[in-house]
């Protein structure tokens, strides 16, 4: 069997199959986003509606089931109650029987009642609510366009609806704000009892407002302080009864995210929508991120136009350690070898005796995962592994 049909068995073409659909509309842009996004128009959104439906037909779904579904952003919350029926409907055409978890992100301001009645209409099961802070002037910093409030009256609005699972997103080491801002943050969200709760460290991306700001000076980095909000947060959240399964999300028993959690093990999911990434049928790569470009790309038949590269074993067991390791769970050596026999395991190995030798990742049961110390500097285990694979290649 050659490596190429190989890598497409690894990639998990009998497993699960996710199904991300990006959303690119959103009023404002925060300062902190990197994501593509316009400015809803209903021309946009008409012609964005009809490219989801084209490009759908365009994937070779070969008869699967779609185990995942998870609309993203931009803003899915700003949708018309009427167009959420249709993306639904689109949706829904792919599924065969039905999503074993329908996820939806929204932000405070957009959700309504009759955007909710639509939502569980279509057979959304949970709502990720991106917070980010409860405190008016960590928001205005942030660019958000919420209240506290909203927040508050969002979050009744969506339990009153009685979805299956709701999330609420927080970041922590905003400028300006200390750890008690943090602590307060979030108690604020604790109290409202979530099923799942995201705490994600500001990271500072190209081409954001807060990277020009930290280019030019205006906010700094603090590395010493982002380890202490990291090892507060998860005293704070063993102590409030949520389990930690990965580095920046802690749920109730069986509220994790089942999208991240196949998308982190490095099986299959299928991206439609402008800048949309895909894992599947033996690629990877990600459609134009511009709407009208897209557009006209899956007009003519094309989609995942950029970066689009072969799925090895080798590319596979990377990704699946990386993002393994981040998991509390961390990975199964024993089924990631089972499942990418000829990706480099001796350079694998000597990197993985390196990393307990420094005390940042330890073999339990032949689970590899990190260690408290290694889970605050999860990105840096990450290149290292990263270079453990890339040596292998050049030699």
């Amino acid at each position: 069997m050659s490596e190429m049909n190989s890598a497409g068995l690894e990639s998990g073409g009998h497993g699960p199959l996710g199904l991300y659909v990006h959303v690119p509309f959103c009023a404002s842009t925060c300062d902190f986003c990197a994501f593509y996004q316009t400015a809803p128009t209903a021309d946009g959104i008409e012609r964005y509606m009809t490219g989801v439906a084209a490009e759908a037909d365009l994937v070779a779904w070969e008869g699967r089931r779609v185990d995942t579904v998870f609309w993203g952003g931009g803003t899915p919350g700003l949708l018309a109650p009427k167009e959420i029926r249709r993306l639904g409907g689109i949706v829904r055409g792919r599924l065969a029987g039905g999503a074993r978890e329908w996820t939806v992100e929204m932000a405070p301001a957009s959700v309504t009642e009759a955007r909710l009645e639509a939502l569980k209409e279509i057979g959304v099961t949970r709502i990720s609510m991106g917070a980010q802070s409860f405190q008016p002037a960590l928001l205005d910093g942030l660019g958000r366009q919420h209240t506290r409030e909203q927040i508050f009256r969002a979050y009744e609005r969506i339990r009153a609806a009685d979805f299956a699972s709701v999330n609420i997103d927080l970041m922590f080491a905003l400028p300006g704000q200390d750890e008690a801002a943090w602590l307060a943050d979030l108690g604020e969200a604790l109290a409202l009892a979530p099923d799942h709760l995201s705490t994600y460290c500001l990271t500072f991306e190209e081409d954001t407002k807060l990277w020009v700001k930290l280019s030019k000076g205006q906010v700094k980095l603090d590395v010493e302080h982002e380890a202490r909000l990291y090892e507060t947060t998860w005293a704070r959240m063993a102590e409030a009864g949520y389990a930690q399964y990965e580095v920046s999300n802690f749920a109730r028993d069986g509220h994790a995210c089942v999208h991240n959690l196949n998308t982190w093990r490095m099986h299959e999911w299928v991206g439609l929508g402008p800048s949309a990434a895909s894992q599947h049928a033996g690629w990877r790569g990600g459609n134009v991120a511009d709407l009208e470009k897209w557009r006209a790309g899956v007009a003519t038949g094309e989609r995942v136009t950029e970066d689009r590269v072969a799925l090895t074993p080798a590319l596979l067991a990377e990704d699946a350690l990386i993002f393994g390791v981040r998991m509390n769970a961390g990975v199964d050596l024993g089924e990631l070898r089972g499942r990418f026999p000829s990706a480099p395991w001796a350079a694998v190995d000597t990197e993985i005796g390196r990393l307990a030798d420094a005390e940042v990742a330890e073999v339990v049961g032949g689970h590899l995962r990190l260690t408290p110390r290694g889970r605050i500097i999860a990105d840096a285990v990450g290149a290292e592994l990263m270079e453990a694979f890339a040596q292998a290649a050049a030699t």
